[in-house]
Parts: structure tokens; C-alpha cells; sequence
């Protein structure tokens, strides 16, 4: 009786062995295998968004622009913006270009064309070193010269409101242009704020846009849509710049963290990333004003 007993526990006991033993190469198979998997989708993912990640765009002028607006808008007594960071008058919506009917800045007898500005006090010392020192970068390339005002009747009134933004062209009087102290005070922004100042628009707004950027307006947030309008811009006879300060990003106003603005036809093509002015930008300034080599000392 006792040698059947010990019997039946050692065959139970063996056959436990032998399950737990099964379970145990049963997991760690899988599990390796799952590791595997995880690694491979994982160096899969990363080679996919090493040109194409919302990251990369973080400190791209229009990134910077998009998050120090967030907010804009949501107060009675903000100014009303379009296209990103363009102020316009409340019922004033113009889509041509402005340049055409004279909003430039007058040129001096010297062939110069000099912007009078003023810059507020709300800014810290540091502050007011980049925004100067981004007025003044325009001189060193064009003929454009922002100078400080005296008696000036127009002028460009550089003041923290909320967020970043500015009118097209001369408005006539003091013109905001808002360089928030929360997010705005870039070299990069200071000089698209002032491109818009100058005249300029946003470059994917161009009229011959489709044919170098795909919009995605399934992409966009919902309500945003219009930041993506084509306008019957003047083009000055120079290329589509991807490179220029005034592109948006990949991702500009994305509501899923997909593209809403494709390059093409190669669509990894680098957009939206420049940080200054492309030399695209300055030959467009230089155009528009008639500025020439001499003028340009």
C-alpha cells in the first residue's frame, strides 16, 4: 500500500516537472521573440521619423509663432489674426496682394527705405538686444533700414501683446507688431514679423504653391483651415523656397500629429526649418524695393 502511494505522488510529481518545464521554454521563446519584434518595430519607427518627427520642427520659427498663439484670439480685446501671425483690421479681409496698390515703405532720395520703430519698455535688456540686433540684420543685405523714430507718422509700433504677429505692409500711423515676451523673441520671428511688415507673405500661401506642397486639410485643426488659403501673390520672379523664414512646418496646425503640409514630389524634403532669413528672402526684399548693390552698403 505505502510503495503504491509513493508511486502515484512520484508520477504526479514528475508530470508537474515536465508541465512547468514546458511553460517555462514556452515563455521564454515568446518572450525573446517579442523583444525581437519590439526592437525591430521599435529601430523600424525610429529610421521612419528621423526626417519627419513634430520634434524636429520645435524650434522652427513657425512652431514657435503657432505655440505663443495658442491662446490668441480668446480674448474680447485681442487683435483678430489670420494665417498664423497676420493682424488684419475686424471686417478688413484683403487675400491680394497689397503691395500692388501701395502698402510699401516709401524709398528716401538716397535709394534707401527707411522704417521708423519703435520699441517698447516692457522688454528686458536682453530682450531688446535680439530685436534690435534683428532689425539690423536687414541692413547688412538689403536697402531697407529700420531706424528709430522722432516725428515719424508711420511707423512700426514693436510692443508684448499676445503672441506673435504682425500687419501686411505699411498700415499707416503706428502698426503693431507684436513680438510677445512669452515665446516671440527670436532672431528668426523678429525677422518674419518684419517680412510681413516689409510686405511679405507666408511662403506656402504662394500662388503657385501646388506645385512644390500638398496640403492636408484632413490634418488640420478644425477651425484652422483657413491658415492654409492660396493667395494671388506677387512672386518677384523667384523660386519656391523650403528654406525661406516664412515657410510653416510639416506640421503646422496639425490636430493628430500627421503632416498638413507635404513637400513635393520628394515628400521628405526638409520644410519649415529655418531659423533666419534664406537668401531667397533677402533677393526678395531687394526686388520689391528696387534696392541695388550700392544700396545695399
Amino acid at each position: 500500500m505505502f510503495g503504491g502511494d509513493w508511486s502515484w505522488a512520484s508520477f504526479t510529481m514528475a508530470l508537474l516537472f515536465v508541465l512547468t518545464l514546458l511553460i517555462t521554454v514556452f515563455c521564454s521563446v515568446q518572450g525573446r521573440s517579442f523583444q525581437k519584434t519590439s526592437f525591430e518595430m521599435s529601430k523600424e519607427n525610429t529610421e521612419i521619423d528621423h526626417t519627419n518627427t513634430i520634434e524636429d520642427e520645435d524650434f522652427s520659427v513657425s512652431t514657435l509663432i503657432e505655440k505663443a498663439n495658442k491662446n490668441l484670439g480668446k480674448r474680447p480685446d485681442d487683435q483678430v489674426v489670420m494665417f498664423g501671425d497676420v493682424a488684419v483690421h475686424t471686417g478688413f479681409i484683403n487675400a491680394d496682394p497689397c503691395t500692388a496698390r501701395g502698402c510699401k515703405w516709401p524709398k528716401s532720395s538716397d535709394g534707401n527705405v527707411y522704417v521708423p520703430y519703435v520699441i517698447s519698455n516692457q522688454y528686458s535688456t536682453r530682450e531688446r538686444s535680439v530685436i534690435e540686433g534683428g532689425l539690423q540684420t536687414f541692413a547688412a543685405s538689403t536697402c531697407v533700414r529700420f531706424v528709430r523714430r522722432t516725428n515719424q507718422r508711420d511707423f512700426v509700433n514693436i510692443r508684448s501683446l499676445s503672441g506673435c504677429f504682425s500687419y501686411i505692409g505699411r498700415r499707416g500711423n503706428g502698426q503693431d507688431v507684436s513680438l510677445s515676451r512669452n515665446g516671440c523673441v527670436f532672431l528668426g520671428i523678429v525677422q518674419h514679423e518684419l517680412l510681413h511688415a516689409l510686405g511679405f507673405n507666408h511662403e506656402q500661401t504662394r500662388s503657385d504653391r501646388d506645385n512644390h506642397v500638398q496640403i492636408l486639410l484632413q490634418n488640420v485643426i478644425r477651425g484652422m483651415e483657413f491658415n492654409f488659403a492660396k493667395i494671388n501673390t506677387i512672386n518677384l520672379n523667384t523660386p519656391y523656397d523650403y528654406n525661406s523664414v516664412m515657410h510653416y512646418g510639416r506640421f503646422a496646425f496639425s490636430r493628430n500629429r500627421q503632416p498638413t503640409i507635404l513637400p513635393i514630389p520628394d515628400n521628405n524634403a526638409v520644410i519649415g526649418r529655418a531659423t533666419e532669413m534664406s537668401p531667397n528672402d533677402i533677393l526678395r526684399i531687394n526686388r520689391l524695393y528696387n534696392c541695388t548693390g550700392q544700396q545695399q552698403n
